[in-house]
């Protein structure tokens, strides 16, 4: 069976955690994993107040390929995946990764590996604001 992906994007707007978690609905899943990525106040023991992704234009096809590489996970119904792009502040949501599955260990694990997989690929880069004023950039290539 071949799951569908409901949507894969990145968006430069705040993201509808809840719509992108009830998009994943579906009779024959028995579990709805959601992950959120959250804009942390903190990197590396220094403060953060905000971050800035930036995405490149093959972004939004990048998290389309990602999201297909797990279709095909057994008991996998349904998958979401959105980045957001923009300037963020602590408490902002930058990553909305949703599964429905038949079951919770295949919602989780799918969940997981989705996540690490759009960090390993999604061509989209952090520029950090500390409190002092600095900024620094990761995961540029």
């Amino acid at each position: 069976m071949t799951s569908r992906i409901v949507q894969a994007r990145v968006l430069d707007t705040p993201l509808q955690v809840e719509a992108i978690a009830a998009s994943v609905g579906d009779d024959a899943a028995g579990a709805t994993v959601t992950f959120l990525g959250v804009v942390r106040n903190h990197d590396g023991g220094e403060a953060v107040t905000e971050i800035e992704y930036v995405g490149h234009p093959s972004a939004d096809q990048v998290i389309a390929e990602v999201a297909a590489e797990f279709t095909e996970r057994e008991g996998v119904h349904a998958i979401a995946a959105v980045h957001r792009v923009g300037t963020l502040r602590v408490g902002d949501t930058a990553l909305v990764v949703a599964v429905a599955a038949s079951h919770r260990g295949q919602a989780f694990s799918t969940a997981s590996d989705l996540v690490d997989r759009i960090k390993q690929l999604l061509p989209v880069w952090k520029r950090q604001l500390f409190t002092d004023g600095r900024t620094e950039w990761t995961g540029c290539p």
